[in-house]
């Protein structure tokens, strides 16, 4: 039951007993001063308990959206892979510029829609939904704890992104895959005319499964059956700053993503010759021995940046007008699937897609003499309508 006094002229106050806390043994009160008549205390305290009765109540916070965003990263970071955390920080510090020292209860659907924007002017689309998706996620967590009454991201529109006809003809002529012809090139430089010790082998395993980058640097000899002609996927190599010796092996990027793919019996040989020819060649009492398959010369996998190096230094040598980056083969693995007439589900078992919508969306990304094929395979099954009609 409320209480009121007035305070002064004008100011009216309100006070609800929450009775004695059985923690600290103390009475506690909900108060509220500022209302310039009784009965306008009143209205508000009775819509207080009947919150309270039903549960609804939320206590006033200054919690800032800075100090709820770093406890939820904070308590994202028990159950999360490094990886995973780190993209989170990096993507929740965009919104901790724009909202940083104010109340998290105070942020309304507008400001936020205002953030959302802003950011949609600046940065890919992608990038724009990992700011945003970590950003709700802070707001969920708020909510979770009853420091929110409502999510301001509720009904936030996304601004549609415009995209010139430069663009997309700058986009067609800078695939991020390869075709079976590039791909041969690719790896004909790689072997003849790229010195730096493994990188025929590991670009024509990356190629030839499909396999992400950190998942390749990973795997170790253990994981290869050279019998079977098979590799088991388990872990991903994680290394964001690039120091080779300040690695971590992690869990794959989803269970869907552990599997034992079955690997062309050629490229097995090629791993076995690079082994016994390459690598135990390397061993000596500087040689730090982990069993990982690609490694430098002293023992310590590959870094990404190394892999990145050397793709552009075998592009230069090609004649090879596109942007190919570490994730280029698994793209190129799928359109050469999609090529070879291989079903869209097998694809989805192959490269490990957890959904096969992502496998679906790899199709808008089809190489174009896989194009040219399923129009000759339709012109050949339409032949003999097409001469009685035309």
């Amino acid at each position: 039951m409320a209480s009121y006094d007035q305070i002064a002229k004008n100011n009216w106050r309100y006070r609800i007993s929450l009775g004695k806390n059985p923690q600290t043994g103390k009475y506690e009160y909900i108060s509220k001063t500022g209302f310039q008549r009784k009965s306008d205390a009143k209205h508000h305290a009775e819509m207080v308990e009947r919150q309270i009765r039903n549960n609804e109540y939320i206590a006033p916070s200054a919690h800032t959206f800075s100090y709820i965003a770093d406890e939820f990263i904070n308590h994202y970071r028990k159950d999360a892979k490094v990886s995973s955390v780190r993209a989170r920080e990096k993507a929740i510090k965009h919104a901790k510029v724009a909202f940083g020292d104010k109340a998290i209860q105070s942020i309304t659907k507008h400001q936020y829609q205002q953030f959302v924007d802003d950011i949609s002017t600046r940065f890919s689309k992608n990038y724009v939904d990992s700011i945003v998706a970590s950003t709700n996620l802070v707001f969920k967590y708020a909510l979770d704890m009853n420091l929110l009454k409502k999510l301001p991201n509720e009904g936030i529109k996304r601004p549609k992104q415009k995209v010139t006809v430069e663009e997309l003809e700058h986009t067609e002529l800078k695939q991020k895959f390869l075709e079976k012809e590039e791909l041969f090139e690719f790896l004909n430089v790689a072997k003849n005319d790229h010195p730096p010790l493994n990188s025929f082998e590991l670009f024509t395993l990356m190629a030839y499964s499909g396999c992400r980058a950190g998942e390749i640097l990973a795997l170790k000899w253990s994981d290869v059956d050279f019998d079977n002609y098979t590799i088991n996927i388990t872990k991903t190599y994680y290394n964001p700053n690039n120091n080779k010796k300040n690695y971590q092996i992690l869990t794959p990027k989803t269970n869907a993503s552990i599997g034992k793919l079955s690997i062309d019996p050629h490229v097995i040989k090629l791993l076995k010759d690079y082994k016994v020819n390459v690598q135990d060649k390397w061993k000596n009492e500087l040689y730090v021995d982990n069993n990982f398959v690609f490694t430098d010369n002293n023992g310590y996998p590959l870094v990404i940046k190394k892999l990145s190096q050397w793709i552009q230094s075998i592009m230069s040598k090609t004649n090879i007008d596109k942007n190919i980056t570490t994730h280029s083969f698994r793209y190129t693995h799928c359109a050469l699937l999609i090529e070879a007439g291989v079903h869209i589900k097998e694809i989805q078992e192959r490269l490990r897609h957890k959904d096969i919508n992502t496998t679906m969306n790899i199709y808008a990304k089809i190489t174009d003499s896989y194009k040219k094929d399923a129009s000759q395979k339709f012109s050949q099954l339409m032949e003999n309508v097409s001469k009685e009609l035309f």
